[in-house]
């Protein structure tokens, strides 16, 4: 954990809008956990949007002074902290290692990480199906070019968070950006299929990292 005095330019896209002040409430399932989410890519909201008519992407400036903030690198760690928010250690509740990932975000105000995007989305699932080991996820990573994503979890954090910019998406340019996203999810297919022949008798597969953690 540490604190920052940066600034930084980020983006976020709303499937309808931003109402009211920037608070943290999205959905619990997300990579983080609940928070306001924004990321370094500019694209990588806009294939969120891209289905929703009344779909805006904001930017925004991120004062971090101040702020008690999580960085986690990309590797096992950022993959396992995933898979907690999203349900996916349930199994192993109260375990050691459930334990020390539900813990790792404790009083943070901000917590940066990379983007689990459209390609990767497909790594990380192969990986929590049991598919692949953490080896072929840790070379899916390297291999991927991620943005980052700020999540602010608390009040604070999000007090500190300015609008510059809403756009809106036309209709031209969300179709555009479907085709893009599908395209981005096909290749993260065919990357996952190639990582999976190519290190499928090394590493630990998911069920074995948490049995030795328990």
């Amino acid at each position: 954990m540490k604190s920052s005095d940066e600034i930084v330019t980020l983006y976020h896209g709303s499937k309808s809008g931003l109402h009211g002040p920037i608070a943290p409430i999205s959905r619990d399932r997300c990579d983080f956990g609940r928070g306001f989410y924004m990321g370094t890519d500019r694209m990588q909201p806009l294939t969120l949007i891209c289905n929703y008519p009344e779909g805006k992407l904001y930017t925004l400036q991120a004062h971090l002074t101040g702020l008690k903030i999580l960085d986690v690198e990309i590797g096992l760690d950022w993959a396992l902290l995933i898979a907690l928010n999203r349900g996916k250690l349930e199994s192993v509740k109260g375990s050691l290692i459930y334990q020390q990932y539900a813990a790792m975000a404790d009083g943070c105000d901000m917590v940066i990480g990379y983007i689990a995007n459209d390609r990767m989305f497909v790594v990380l699932d192969r990986f929590f199906n049991g598919e692949i080991t953490d080896l072929a996820l840790i070379h899916s990573l390297s291999a991927l070019k991620l943005g980052k994503q700020y999540v602010a979890r608390t009040e604070k954090a999000c007090s500190q968070i300015t609008i510059l910019d809403e756009q809106h998406i036309s209709k031209e340019d969300r179709e555009i950006l479907k085709r893009k996203s599908q395209a981005n999810r096909s290749k993260g297919i065919a990357l996952a299929d190639e990582i999976c022949r190519k290190y499928r008798r090394e590493g630990r597969f998911l069920d074995e990292i948490l049995k030795a953690g328990e």
